[in-house]
């Protein structure tokens, strides 16, 4: 590496004998020469100014050049190579210099004066290492005088004075050196190295060898330079302005400050930031958030109330203040009283109950734990959000409750940034501020529904709240600082899983609240509902009574859904009913037995339709998970003189188009183990149709549904009715386990189906049905489609089918 480096700028020396003569005197070059090459600056001729070497190689070549003549060449790298230089990057023109003095600053290190003597060409390289020495031809710099000549010189030197007179950086007596220099090539040269500090430009001009070609680019460079100086110049005043007038305002206020304290007297500002300040210091906020807070009162003291960003900052210092960032409610960790409120406010859910448990067992023994993130996953009305306030309650916690449904924009989450108008912080933040500690039960309700458009992803800005490992240094974008919620025990509810992203849901802990049984629902209603019912409306216990009976067919006759909101619906028009009598005095109290259900609630809706529908071969009842909770479903199939194949319809997805090809695969290739004509397919059209055809339908499990109905068909015999059956089938006829087989039991139950036909890889899954509705009921676990079929198909009626 050369590492030259320039102690300071070249300075021009006035040579008395060539100012008197008018011209350079010619001075004699040697050659060949050493080279120095230079990468940061260009030395003109009659120019002198210091050098520092901290190259050992070059080091020892000037020392030899000091003991030798005190000659040496000078020329610019003109490539990046400014480390490892070679002789294709160094410049042909430069500067042939004299070493005036020489001085040793260290090993390998040297600084020296030098005088530019004239411009050489360098015409071939005697040696390049350790150092270049070249072969040198001195370029002849005799200009004759003319008119032209003299008016670009007054033009050169009038725009240099007036670049000195504008640039700061410039001193005065570079004006007195222009003026007394006459010769042109001097001139140019000492004005282009004091106006430009662009290495290039200055090669430009040391290379240009035509004398009015070498004006024209000084007087380019020398009025740019002003241009950039006159700008600067404005700049720098506009600032010293606007800062001299925030010096005076902030002067005046403090005199103002003196005078009233000397009076005894405060502003209304000074007692407004005193507030502030004893408001963060009572805050106990984090380190970093009490250096925000401070350093925004402190900018408040600088502006004028009737300043727009004052009442931003101010807005803003109270967000910080107002935050429960020391206050913590005290849990209560007695696991019987815990229990004994949960089962207060909500009845069965064990599964819910027995985590909530645990979790305060664990807290009960290490106190700083940090706080799971629940997701109560389940069909409408079971009681999800409810069971988040119960369990605030069970624990002596504060409730917080945002709907995430619907919720596109990230800043919902995360907080707008203090530079947008009507800036707020997210929702998380908002609702610690509404909850008044920092460990509240906080629930995102509907977390399967959030939305993703131009303006962001809220279910990303989502990992970094539901994660325990990085929610203790949570950022809102508003706050920007960090906030802890590693205390706060998050709960989240969906209805369906499969729309909440990969990446977040496993953060999750899901914890799935299935569909109520009759029973179930009969204990809701008698426990709960009614007595909440009773109480919205102004009634008494004694003035209405609903027997379980009338219950019991508001639960079969008058809903049919997993939860318990429709039936508490209901329950509500009993009572509005019962209302009005009480309050015409028509009467004073009322029994409702289920004979007088048609007089409040009409007409039942629902009523099991299963024997009603499979009245001919070709209909099979099937098993259906929605969000909603299980269903069943019938499968239709019928034939028609043909030969187009199979027709689908009911608004199938592509998964269970799939199945009934798959279905009539297997039929086809089995139709003589079947008892079926093999040659079906080319006498008739085969049209398989799923009712309730406005709905949707999609999925695996209505494989053997399908196969069993369209053997129903195709033999002629009729599908039992008190049969319901779920599975994927293959086309080798096996039974693959399905999913949802608790809601799909539930769903049959109420349907009033007897008999279950369920996967045998499913049987493990029906220990998590109550024993109240596997009583009643049998299940038959099947491996393959031909049990299925013996089950649930009865005997023939008669035989249709002609053997060719």
């Amino acid at each position: 590496m050369t590492d030259i480096d320039a102690e300071t700028a070249p300075q021009e020396m006035a040579d008395p004998v060539a100012q008197q003569n008018g011209k350079n005197e010619k001075i004699h070059i040697p050659t060949p020469l050493p080279i120095l090459p230079l990468s940061n600056f260009v030395v003109f001729p009659n120019a002198v100014g210091p050098i520092a070497v901290k190259n050992e190689v070059y080091a020892r070549m000037i020392n030899e050049a000091a003991v030798k003549d005190r000659f040496l060449g000078l020329s610019l790298i003109r490539t990046d190579k400014t480390e490892t230089p070679t002789a294709d990057d160094l410049c042909r023109v430069g500067t042939a210099a004299r070493i005036i003095k020489l001085m040793n600053i260290a090993d390998g290190e040297v600084s020296f004066i030098c005088q530019g003597l004239s411009r050489i060409q360098i015409t071939g390289f005697v040696q390049t290492e350790p150092y270049f020495i070249a072969d040198i031809v001195q370029i002849d710099e005799t200009a004759e005088r003319s008119d032209e000549f003299d008016a670009l010189l007054t033009t050169l030197r009038n725009q240099f004075i007036r670049l000195v007179d504008v640039s700061p950086q410039l001193p005065d007596q570079l004006k007195i050196v222009v003026m007394n220099l006459n010769d042109y090539v001097r001139v140019i040269d000492f004005v282009v190295a004091n106006s430009t500090p662009d290495v290039i430009k200055q090669q430009e001009i040391l290379e240009e060898r035509r004398i009015r070609e070498r004006f024209k680019k000084a007087l380019a460079i020398v009025q740019t330079e002003i241009h950039k100086a006159e700008l600067s110049n404005k700049i720098q005043s506009e600032i010293a302005k606007e800062f001299s007038e925030r010096q005076r305002e902030h002067f005046l206020r403090e005199q103002l400050k003196k005078i009233q304290a000397e009076l005894g007297d405060k502003d209304d500002q000074q007692i407004e930031l005193e507030n502030l300040r004893k408001k963060i210091a009572d805050a106990h906020m984090s380190e970093e958030a009490e250096k925000a807070a401070l350093r925004e009162v402190d900018r408040l003291a600088m502006m004028s109330p009737a300043a727009a960003e004052y009442s931003v900052a101010r807005t803003y210092i109270e967000w910080l203040t107002d935050l429960p960032w020391s206050i913590t409610t005290e849990d209560r960790l007695d696991i019987a009283e815990v229990e004994a409120t949960l089962d207060r406010d909500h009845y069965d859910l064990e599964k819910v109950k027995k985590r909530i448990l645990e979790y305060v067992a664990v807290r009960k023994l290490k106190r700083d734990m940090k706080g799971p993130i629940l997701c109560f996953y389940g069909p409408p009305g079971v009681g999800k959000t409810s069971l988040g306030r119960s369990i605030a309650t069970a624990l002596g916690r504060k409730f917080v409750r945002i709907s995430l449904g619907g919720v596109r924009d990230e800043a919902e989450i995360r907080g707008h940034r203090r530079t947008y108008v009507g800036a707020l912080p997210g929702r998380i933040i908002q609702g610690l501020k509404k909850a008044g500690s920092n460990n509240p039960v906080f629930m995102l309700d509907e977390i399967d529904k959030l939305g993703m458009d131009f303006r962001g992803d809220p279910s990303s800005a989502l990992l970094e709240v539901l994660d325990p490992e990085q929610n203790n240094a949570f950022s809102d974008h508003y706050l920007e600082v960090a906030f802890d919620l590693s205390n706060v025990f998050f709960i989240t509810t969906a209805n369906i899983l499969d729309t909440i992203p990969p990446a977040l849901r496993d953060r999750l802990e899901v914890l799935e609240l299935p569909g109520y049984t009759e029973v179930e629902k009969l204990h809701i209603a008698k426990t709960y509902l009614l007595q909440r019912q009773i109480e919205e409306h102004g009634l008494k216990p004694d003035h209405i009574t609903i027997t379980d009976a009338a219950i019991k067919k508001i639960i079969r006759e008058y809903t049919r859904e997993a939860g318990v909101r429709n039936l508490e619906r209901e329950i509500a028009s009993v009572c509005r009913g019962v209302a009005r009598k009480i309050a015409t005095g028509t009467s004073t109290s009322e029994i409702v037995d289920e004979h007088d259900l048609i007089g409040y609630l009409g007409q039942p809706r629902f009523f099991s339709e299963i024997a009603e529908r499979i009245t001919v071969p070709g209909i099979a009842t099937g098993l259906a998970w929605t969000p909603a909770g299980g269903d069943i479903l019938f499968v239709e199939a019928t034939k028609m003189p043909g030969s187009k194949g199979l027709i689908i319809t009911g608004q199938l997805g592509d998964v269970m188009k799939e199945s009934a090809q798959a279905a009539l695969s297997y039929v086809r290739a089995n139709a003589q183990a079947l008892g079926i004509d093999p040659l079906f397919y080319k006498k008739f059209d085969i049209h398989l149709h799923v009712p309730a055809g406005a709905i949707p339908k999609d999925g695996p499990s209505a494989g053997v549904t399908m196969a069993c109905a369209l053997t129903s068909l195709l033999t002629d015999r009729l599908v039992r009715s008190d049969v319901a059956m779920t599975g994927e089938i293959t086309l080798r006829g096996k039974v693959l386990p399905i999913g949802g087989v608790k809601e799909k039991v539930l769903a049959a139950k109420r349907a009033g189906i007897k008999i279950v036909i369920l996967p045998k890889l499913n049987k493990k899954d029906l220990d998590e049905t109550p024993d109240t509705v596997k009583s009643d009921m049998k299940f038959v676990f099947v491996d393959t489609i031909d049990e299925v079929i013996r089950t649930a198909l009865r005997t023939p009626r008669t035989n249709k089918i002609k053997k060719k």
